[in-house]
């Protein structure tokens, strides 16, 4: 962590007097979570107020009272019409069979072989399951994972922090912040908390995780 502060606070003064603002990142990481339901949980949160999403999870979960978390094969011998009852939408029931399928399959990997697969690896194979995109994948690096070098170009808060850290009438085009952040590494996955962090202070939240 300290590593990374020092890195970012000397590519940009304007990064370094956010860091000195918000102080030390408290990035957390779900380190005991398995990209399977981490991805399951990601597309119940889609489109959705935290509130209602978190609530439709936990009616989800207490379907499966004897487990912290159904299994693959538990989520696939479930009827359409149970998940349906905890709030499911058709196009969610799909993606997350599709999750529990792919997890079975061995193309959603355990946390024990995610670490021998790179970050553009297992892009290129979580993206290939339906309704998960590369922002789903690049929250599971960064908050499942820990992978401390992932810039979510394409996340609004992301390139909304940049624009109100620099002062810009418009926020960075996606490509435009991949190559900005190019002198972040290997440490980019610290610059997106922190640019998050600017967003949510020009909107008067207070610093989350």
């Amino acid at each position: 962590m300290r590593a990374a502060t020092q890195h970012l606070r000397s590519c940009d003064p304007a990064m370094a007097g956010l860091i000195e603002r918000v102080g030390r990142c408290r990035l957390t990481v779900q380190r005991r979570q398995e990209p399977y339901e981490a991805l399951v949980r990601a597309i119940a949160f889609q489109q959705l107020h935290g509130m209602a999403a978190r609530s439709i999870l936990a009616r989800f979960v207490a379907l499966y009272p004897d487990m912290p978390f159904p299994t693959p094969a538990m989520v696939l011998a479930t009827s359409e019409a149970t998940l349906r009852g905890v709030g499911f939408s058709a196009a969610k029931i799909a993606a997350i069979r599709d999750i529990a399928a792919k997890a079975e399959a061995g193309v959603v990997p355990n946390r024990r072989s995610a670490v021998r697969l790179s970050d553009a690896a297992l892009i290129e194979r979580l993206t290939t399951i339906r309704g998960v995109g590369r922002w789903t994948v690049e929250m599971l690096l960064i908050f499942t994972l820990g992978r401390p070098d992932v810039l979510p170009v394409d996340d609004y808060g992301v390139r909304d922090g940049y624009r109100v850290l620099h002062g810009l009438a418009e926020a960075p085009k996606p490509k435009a912040l991949a190559a900005i952040g190019e002198s972040w590494a290997p440490f980019r996955s610290f610059a997106a908390w922190y640019l998050w962090r600017a967003s949510d202070a020009a909107k008067g939240r207070p610093v989350t995780t």
